[in-house]
């Protein structure tokens, strides 16, 4: 079954291709997971650097193995824009990676900041503290790496998103959606994925030679729990004190400064449910 709207393929190959040599756009109308299908290609050995977008996830994921559903109305397919971003990548070291990519995304959603888009660690961008996107980071050791040792070669990375373009029911959803045309009404989900994927590949990049200290500052700027009272997943509570510069959560509780790196801990505002 063929895609109803017009991806920009070809554009977005022309823009990422001098950066990525080899790098191809895939558009689908359904899928079970994007990240899962690019996970499946990475272990039978398929390590090119491709985006692959689709209209519908029937499986779609998100972090700790939650579902990410993509929306689907009759009269606009693309009311949500989900797909996978991956390449073979080496940074000397991976902590902070999803930092750099939602500061990467929210500048490309909200340049000015006017519209507030704010970054929930570890993976999440937040307006008003309802959930826009959703971010997915898994990846894939090579069998050559597997061989020679966990240096000798790059991971492939698979960077998963989830964007909210139109209005979202939030039945079922732990956080209140929040969605782009709130601010930019005009917005589709094939114009927004031609403005950020070659960004988002500089980013991913620039991660690689300097890892997330570079990006630290423009995280601060639209941390959304820095300040806020937060509860871990463990129950306990204490105040947010941002973010470190490897990319760890700070969070003064009554034993002291805790630095919360686990992507396996959720982490609230004070009264928000898990």
């Amino acid at each position: 079954m063929g895609t109803t709207a017009a991806w920009f393929e070809d554009r977005i190959a022309a823009a990422v291709a001098p950066l990525l040599p080899g790098f191809t756009v895939e558009a689908v109308a359904e899928i079970d997971s994007t990240n899962t299908e690019l996970m499946r290609r990475a272990r039978a050995g398929r390590i090119e650097p491709v985006l692959l977008v689709a209209e519908r996830q029937t499986a779609g994921r998100g972090r700790l193995g939650r579902p990410w559903q993509s929306a689907q109305q009759s009269e606009d397919s693309a009311a949500s824009l989900t797909f996978s971003l991956g390449l073979p990548l080496a940074p000397r070291d991976w902590s902070g990676l999803s930092l750099a990519v939602g500061v990467s995304v929210a500048e490309s959603l909200d340049p000015s900041g006017d519209a507030k888009v704010m970054l929930k660690w570890p993976n999440d961008l937040w307006v008003d503290d309802r959930k826009l996107a959703g971010i997915l980071i898994e990846t894939a050791m090579p069998h050559a790496a597997r061989s020679e040792g966990p240096l000798a070669e790059p991971r492939y990375l698979v960077i998963g998103i989830g964007i909210n373009i139109g209005p979202r029911d939030a039945e079922g959803m732990r956080t209140p959606p929040a969605w782009l045309r709130q601010w930019r009404p005009d917005a589709t989900a094939p114009e927004v994925l031609a403005q950020l994927a070659a960004p988002l590949v500089r980013s991913v990049q620039s991660f690689e030679a300097e890892g997330f200290v570079s990006f630290a500052e423009r995280f601060a700027a639209r941390d959304a729990l820095r300040g806020r009272e937060v509860q871990l997943s463990d129950g306990s509570v204490g105040l947010c004190e941002g973010v470190a510069w490897g990319g760890e959560l700070q969070v003064r509780t009554a034993a002291g400064l805790q630095l919360v790196s686990s992507d396996e801990v959720s982490v609230r505002p004070r009264g928000m449910a898990f």
